[in-house]
């Protein structure tokens, strides 16, 4: 049975934290776990935050443990961007956009379980 967990509006450029979603998808809950907490992206704390979460609802709502759990699929999807000036020189302006995501984890139980 599939349990998801997603953490809306996140700091962090989607194409950044698809580049870590990509290494987690298909591990086991403990292994990728591990791996988010010892990599040096700046959305990888968020996507553990979002995977431990995951394995709660598991463990509290299936009644299944976090040894027989795995990464189905992690993806961070693009939310709203925030525009903020950015002065330029001899009075001009740009827009700076600030882009924010959606990112999902859900975790499974193993087909030998």
């Amino acid at each position: 049975m599939e349990v998801r967990a997603t953490a809306r509006f996140q700091r962090v450029s989607p194409r950044k934290a698809r580049l870590v979603t990509d290494l987690i998808t298909g591990r086991t809950a403990d292994e990728a776990l591990g791996l988010l907490q010892n990599m040096p992206k700046g959305s990888a704390p968020l996507l553990a935050k979002v995977l431990r979460s995951a394995v709660a609802n598991a463990e509290n709502n299936y009644n299944m443990t976090m040894e027989e759990l795995y990464v189905k699929r992690a993806s961070a999807d693009e939310g709203p961007r925030m525009k903020r000036v950015w002065m330029r020189g001899r009075g001009r302006r740009d827009i700076k956009l600030h882009r924010t995501a959606h990112l999902t984890v859900v975790v499974d139980t193993k087909e030998g379980a």
